[in-house]
């Protein structure tokens, strides 16, 4: 969302999430210059800014869905990012096994369908609750991974605050979209596991720009399809752009110039904020106000993401690395 990588990759997703901490430098492009303007906000504030980021270009992306319709957004988005990767990470195209291939076409394909899903869920029901949704596929991949019974109280937290948002069955969200929702978080966590493949055969961030291109040629069709000739037109493609920059190209950079000073564990938990940050840029941009009760449920969701980071590195193991949404 999304986010990826957002995550966050493309995405969304990432996002870049919950449960999902990103490896140094596995999925993330290796900006030109050195932290520079950027890094004298203090790696917190990098790490919020790119968090901001993310859920406000996703707040844009919603507003150009009626030019572009859902599919035609996520097509300028991956088409953009993928081209803007493509010029600065440059990967080189030989010496790469099939089975390198294999894996970043699969992560390519992750990113896609984590994008499709996403916006055809923001499409429907507002980001506060879809970004939520979508958080509990890295969230159930931290329990799964961690192993520890501890775990359980927090995806019996995560459940509660699920049911809380649906209101004891979704009655007040559209079912289509929260299913949306679902699919993008099983996409997320899926997304989870090839970007740290993809991360160990690829150096630097040429696996990203190689699989943002995969996915961006999958999906044109789709957009084309859609929204056929509206993808050419100039106001239409530049704020597309803006939303790949926006929700890709600048967290990535962020993102990556902050874990060089904090450690991953902080970054994780800081990622477990992004529920609340989709929900205030979807009140800001798109007006859409949470209920009480809806509150409740993504802060629920919170305090077990953060739970599940915590333990998970309380035990020693790694994080897990970052996502696009």
């Amino acid at each position: 969302m999304s986010t990826p990588s957002t995550s966050r990759a493309a995405a969304p997703s990432s996002p870049a999430p919950a449960a999902a901490v990103p490896g140094p430098a596995s999925a993330s492009p290796s900006p030109s210059g050195g932290s520079g303007r950027f890094g004298s906000l203090g790696p917190v504030g990098l790490v919020l800014a790119g968090g901001l980021s993310v859920q406000f270009g996703g707040a844009l992306a919603v507003t150009l869905m009626p030019r572009a319709g859902a599919l035609g957004v996520v097509t300028l988005r991956l088409l953009v990012a993928a081209i803007v990767l493509l010029l600065v990470c440059r990967p080189r195209l030989r010496g790469h096994s099939r089975a390198d291939w294999g894996t970043v076409v699969v992560f390519g394909i992750a990113m896609a369908a984590m994008n499709g899903l996403f916006y055809q869920s923001v499409a429907r029901i507002p980001l506060g609750p879809a970004v939520t949704l979508e958080v509990l596929g890295p969230l159930a991949l931290s329990v799964v991974a961690s192993r520890r019974a501890l775990n359980l109280v927090w995806a019996g937290l995560a459940l509660a605050g699920v049911f809380l948002l649906s209101g004891g069955g979704f009655g007040g969200l559209d079912a289509a979209g929260v299913a949306f929702a679902l699919g993008a978080g099983a996409m997320w966590a899926a997304y989870i596991v090839f970007s740290a493949r993809t991360g160990r055969r690829f150096p630097q961030a040429d696996g990203l720009a190689l699989a943002m291109a995969v996915g961006a040629v999958l999906f044109m069709p789709l957009g084309i399809v859609e929204s056929g000739a509206k993808l050419a037109d100039p106001v239409t493609f530049g704020l597309g752009a803006a939303v790949a920059v926006l929700s890709s190209v600048l967290p990535y950079t962020l993102e990556l110039l902050a874990l060089r000073r904090l450690p991953a564990s902080t970054f994780a938990v800081m990622m477990s904020l992004e529920p609340a940050i989709a929900a205030t840029a979807g009140f800001l941009v798109l007006g859409q106000a949470l209920t009480s009760t809806q509150a409740v449920a993504i802060a629920l969701v919170i305090a077990a993401s953060m739970g599940a980071v915590r333990t998970q590195v309380g035990r020693g193991k790694r994080p897990l690395p970052p996502v696009d949404a």
